[in-house]
């Protein structure tokens, strides 16, 4: 009876371990257009403050971390495009932005961008 306890503890055990070992799998695969979000983030952020090009901005700050949200339905087509979101700041204002990529095969090309500042306006 306690042989057959064990058991059963140690496969569930087992199973817990093996749920979290896949999900900590797939947190730490960065997807392949990572590093293009955030370069475009800056540029984003830029534009939406009203910089003129090449001019610098002090206290902008790109967050290192990309999170990787559920994908969405091209508007034409059967596709599925992947959104990439990134959080800046410049001074005390904190700035969501998704970017939004085509799924083709060894290349990062940007179907679209959204830029919110995370403010409560009421």
């Amino acid at each position: 009876m306690f042989g057959k306890r064990m058991a059963i503890i140690k496969l569930a055990l087992a199973a817990v371990f093996l749920i979290w070992a896949a999900g900590t799998a797939r947190a730490q695969s960065q997807h392949p257009c990572a590093a293009d979000a955030i370069s475009k983030a800056q540029l984003i952020l830029k534009l939406h403050y009203g910089a003129r090009p090449g001019e610098t901005i002090e206290n902008l700050s790109i967050g290192g971390s990309v999170k990787t949200l559920a994908p969405v339905k091209a508007l034409k087509g059967n596709g599925k495009l992947d959104v990439l979101e990134v959080w800046g700041s410049i001074y005390k204002a904190d700035y969501r932005m998704r970017f939004i990529y085509a799924r083709i095969k060894n290349t990062c090309a940007l179907m679209g961008q959204e830029i919110l500042e995370a403010s409560n306006p009421y």
